[in-house]
């Protein structure tokens, strides 16, 4: 009776290959199936760590918005130092100006007053002499009218001179000159044919120009000649 050889082992097929105990790994499709489950299941856990990534973090709503208030809080901080130091300049130049004001008022005050006294004193020493000139016309004794006379003249020329020396001019009217509202004001009026119709007739005070500016209009009788023909008067009256 012939023997029957056993077929090689590569020939067996896998169900009668004997098991090498724990050492041989089932690969069937049920054991990549539970592999994909358990990456699931460890990226569903990962997503649910609170150890979050820098990405997870910089892309966080909230996160981006508190640094964004931290952001905004600190320039507003910056520009607020800025305006309390602003502030604390411009105090400062208001006291200086409140003070430079007052120092220029004071000393505008004195300049002025200082003004005024020597204006009075020039007037005052130009006056005088004038003063100690009549003094001394009073006490003088006179040979005649005329003497007295020309004494006077000479005190009044030399007033004058002290008043051209001050700006002070005389308006210069005489009788036969026309009358200038401007500078002259009529006291009454008179009737003289040997005058022009509405000239100055007289000189009751004279007037005066303070450099070019009148001081005191002239105070004069203005002439009003009568009319030449009677027919004219009784039409007047």
């Amino acid at each position: 009776m012939s023997q029957i050889n056993p077929l090689p082992r590569e020939n067996q097929p896998e169900e009668s290959r004997p098991q090498d105990g724990d050492m041989t790994v089932d690969l069937t499709l049920d054991a990549f199936d539970e592999v994909d489950d358990l990456q699931a299941l460890a990226d569903e856990i990962a997503e649910k760590s609170p150890e979050a990534s820098d990405e997870e973090v910089q892309t966080d709503p909230s996160a981006l918005l508190a640094q964004e208030f931290e952001k905004t809080l600190a320039e507003a901080q910056a520009r607020l130092q800025e305006f309390e130091k602003r502030e604390t300049e411009l105090t400062d130049k208001h006291h200086r100006l409140l003070a430079d004001f007052s120092n220029f008022r004071n000393r505008s005050s004195r300049d002025i007053q200082m003004a005024v006294d020597m204006a009075e004193k020039k007037l005052l020493l130009e006056v005088l002499p004038v003063l100690d000139s009549f003094e001394r016309c009073l006490s003088s004794q006179y040979q005649s009218i005329d003497d007295f006379h020309a004494g006077v003249s000479l005190i009044n020329k030399q007033f004058i001179d002290s008043l051209r020396r001050l700006g002070v001019e005389k308006i210069d009217l005489k009788p036969g000159d026309p009358f200038d509202a401007q500078n002259t004001e009529a006291l009454t009026t008179t009737c003289d044919p040997n005058l022009p119709d509405g000239s100055i007739a007289a000189v009751f005070e004279n007037g005066f120009l303070l450099r070019n500016t009148l001081l005191r209009a002239a105070r004069v009788v203005v002439n009003h000649a009568e009319p030449s023909h009677p027919e004219e008067s009784g039409n007047l009256s």
